[in-house]
């Protein structure tokens, strides 16, 4: 199976995620509960991952040109506003608990906290193994990685409950863990939003871009360029240049030399450029007056 790892990592945090959440309900512990909430979005993480890997060997077609690339993003965005209202609903109920503390089964908390370090621990050491293939493998190791120190502090809290009883410590470390949620979700959503409004990738300087377009021997001018991506891997350029009145050998060199700089310094490598002679640019009724 070729993302064995992977799904082994998966089923590891479905059984620490349904775990989490039953014994918090039962012992009343949001510490779990939040901490169940965080593994189920490292699952949807990992999902997509996984998902990603195998969709992306499915190639395109006449109705869908850019193939299902874009199903990763809105399974994404899916996934990251459900979570959202799952998490300010930890929160309401933990500014309330705060305020009324009850009395929770510390030693019961410890345990599940254990076992769900323990496990996330070797989902992590699993994922660690594929990180190095693609940046979508990476990611699914970062968040099992961010998992296992997220149940560390949950173990941290457990301890703390049991032999000091100090049971206002549940609440607040359900808020914090929920904050670090929120920043997650939060980053989460803006990238895919970002994606599907086809911004520019945030590694890329659009003006850099143009400026390096523009000294490129024979370019005289930069017209209408953008730039986008379909996913977290492909990125695509489109954009109208004038350039001097060249023969087609040196045409065909430029083209060559505009997609090698695109590839090599931004990691752009599906291009559409329209090259126009200066001399035909006015016959051609390209004006560019919408060009950005």
């Amino acid at each position: 199976m070729k993302n064995k790892n992977i799904f082994i990592a998966i089923l590891i945090n479905l059984f620490i995620t349904a775990s989490e959440a039953v014994i918090g309900f039962f012992i009343g512990s949001l510490a779990l509960v939040s901490d169940a909430v965080h593994n189920f979005s490292d699952v949807g993480a990992m999902s997509l991952s996984w998902w990603g890997e195998k969709i992306k060997e499915k190639s395109n077609n006449k109705y869908k040109t850019y193939g299902y690339k874009r199903a990763e993003i809105l399974i994404a965005l899916f996934n990251s506003l459900v979570l959202l209202g799952v998490v300010v609903f930890i929160i309401f109920e933990s500014i309330d608990r705060l305020f009324n503390p009850e009395e929770i089964a510390g030693g019961a908390m410890i345990v599940m906290a254990l076992i769900a370090l323990i496990g996330n621990t070797v989902a992590t050491h699993l994922l660690e193994r594929d990180s190095h293939r693609n940046l979508n493998l990476k990611s699914a190791w970062l968040h099992s990685f961010q998992d296992a120190l997220f149940s560390l502090g949950v173990v941290v809290g457990s301890v703390l409950v049991y032999y000091f009883h100090w049971y206002f410590i549940d609440p607040i470390i359900s808020i914090l863990l929920s904050i670090y949620i929120l920043k997650e979700v939060y980053g989460l959503i803006k990238q895919t939003v970002d994606i599907l409004m086809e911004s520019v990738p945030v590694d890329i300087s659009f003006e850099e871009v143009k400026a390096k377009l523009e000294k490129l021997p024979k370019v005289m001018k930069v017209h209408d360029i953008h730039i986008w991506q379909t996913d977290s891997v492909n990125r695509y350029l489109s954009t109208h240049l004038e350039i001097e009145d060249v023969v087609n050998g040196e045409r065909n060199q430029l083209l060559c030399d505009i997609q090698d700089m695109l590839d090599k310094d931004f990691k752009i490598s599906h291009t559409t450029i329209q090259l126009v002679a200066n001399i035909n640019q006015g016959g051609c009724n390209l004006k560019c007056s919408h060009c950005n």
